[in-house]
């Protein structure tokens, strides 16, 4: 507790680091304020009462807290960042399969600009069909009872109004990212999702009634906790040797040196896009309220505790997981650059056969990876049915999207800080924990 203290101590200490903070709370703020702003032409106390009543076990309520509640209480920022997630999706799954994308992304920093401009452009158009079935779900009234004052117009109106808020909601991620501590887009996901957790735990506690029991399901997911972030932080350690040379009057090599690979290279990224694919099956019958089949198909897609929902969740997260590693981690860019400095792998020859040892050992550890991320997606659908939780909404914190995600998150905030800390001399949070993000 005491290095806590001091650790807390040195964060204010350090200007840059503290106005950083500072800068990405009150974005934050912003952002969770503007989540209650109700949409023009929406009674707010119609929708307020129905949400008293309404069940929240469905998608919507699933989708609901990855906005922090916005899309129940029809706020300008009612579709949160998923468009933006759903997007970015395309793009990377357009740069495996379109020339023109893939020559994008070997432009560097400029064709990394591009990208995220048509990404943003995405977002856009992907927001605006979204909005269109948002209006007509309120339109129809979330359980059949009328909760838009003036229909006239709401349609054109709630298209512009929820479009611009997922605009500014992406603009504020960027700026936490480019001025803030932590990437902005995770954080704001995160965010939504800890502002349901008091309540979950509260929900819990009132249905199970005995506080012993309610203890024991924390201890519970402390022990899951610490398995993710066990997980999360494992890596595979492969020794690199570098050539003695001499540079003027200096020595340069000679030494042993790590290159590690995690075996969670993707971080959270596949289950949060798998979560975006889930959601499309209830967006499309969304569009077609009077269609009885449409209404089973996404219904099908609703319930996301059933065994089938759980069974397409995992298989989806293990693909997106060796998507994404494939496309975020290069042997072959690893193997290069590791040949100009003068390095190689003992026993290995540089080049072409260090790439494919790279690319060998990254595809054995991506795969306990990758089931470690399937599992966790359905942990709180077999938490639930089996009974180990009560309440659906302390499930989600269980393990699945949500925990993933915060642990992710939170650990990768807690390393920038460190990094802040360590480049000014100061001793970080994870000094004295098991936390490997550190190797000094």
């Amino acid at each position: 507790m005491a290095g806590l203290a001091e650790s807390l101590r040195n964060i204010w200490k350090i200007e840059e680091l503290r106005q950083r903070i500072l800068y990405t709370l009150g974005i934050l703020l912003v952002y969770r304020v503007g989540a209650y702003v109700t949409l023009p032409g929406v009674d707010a106390a119609a929708l307020s009462a129905i949400n008293e009543t309404s069940d929240p076990n469905n998608i919507f309520g699933f989708f609901d807290l990855f906005v922090g509640g916005a899309f129940s209480a029809a706020g300008v920022f009612a579709l949160g960042i998923m468009p933006y997630i759903t997007a970015s999706i395309i793009i990377q799954l357009l740069g495996a399969v379109v020339p023109y994308f893939q020559k994008l992304q070997r432009e560097g920093e400029e064709g990394r600009r591009k990208i995220t401009q048509l990404t943003r452009y995405g977002t856009a158009g992907i927001t605006a069909l979204q909005s269109i079935g948002y209006a007509i779900y309120l339109l129809n009234g979330p359980t059949g009872q009328a909760v838009v004052i003036d229909p006239t117009f709401f349609m054109v109106t709630t298209v512009i109004v929820l479009t611009a808020g997922t605009v500014f909601v992406m603009w504020l991620g960027e700026r936490i990212t480019e001025n803030g501590i932590g990437n902005g887009i995770s954080l704001i996901i995160t965010i939504g999702i800890i502002a349901f957790l008091p309540q979950a735990f509260v929900n819990e506690l009132q249905l199970r009634g005995n506080l012993f029991i309610f203890l024991a399901e924390i201890g519970a997911l402390g022990i899951m906790t610490a398995f993710i972030v066990l997980v999360t932080q494992g890596m595979r350690r492969i020794p690199v040797q570098y050539a003695k040379r001499v540079v003027g009057r200096k020595v340069f090599g000679g030494t042993t040196q790590y290159l590690p690979l995690r075996v969670n290279a993707a971080g959270v990224m596949p289950i949060i896009f798998a979560q975006s694919i889930m959601f499309v099956p209830a967006t499309i019958a969304s569009f077609f309220p009077d269609s009885g089949f449409m209404q089973q198909f996404g219904g099908w897609f609703t319930d996301f505790t059933g065994w089938g929902y759980s069974f397409i969740f995992f298989f989806i997260c293990v693909f997106f997981t060796y998507f994404y590693t494939a496309i975020t981690v290069n042997p072959k860019e690893m193997a290069d650059t590791m040949k100009r400095q003068g390095g190689f792998i003992p026993g290995i020859r540089p080049g072409r056969q260090t790439s494919e040892f790279i690319d060998n050992i990254l595809t054995r550890i991506t795969l306990p990876g990758s089931i470690f991320l399937g599992f966790v997606a359905i942990v709180p659908a077999i938490a639930f049915n089996i009974g180990v939780v009560e309440t659906n909404s302390f499930a989600q914190f269980f393990g699945g999207t949500s925990l993933l995600i915060i642990v992710g998150v939170t650990l990768d905030t807690l390393q920038q800080i460190e990094s802040h800390l360590l480049m000014r001399h100061y001793d970080g949070f994870m000094k004295s924990g098991r936390v490997r993000g550190r190797r000094v």
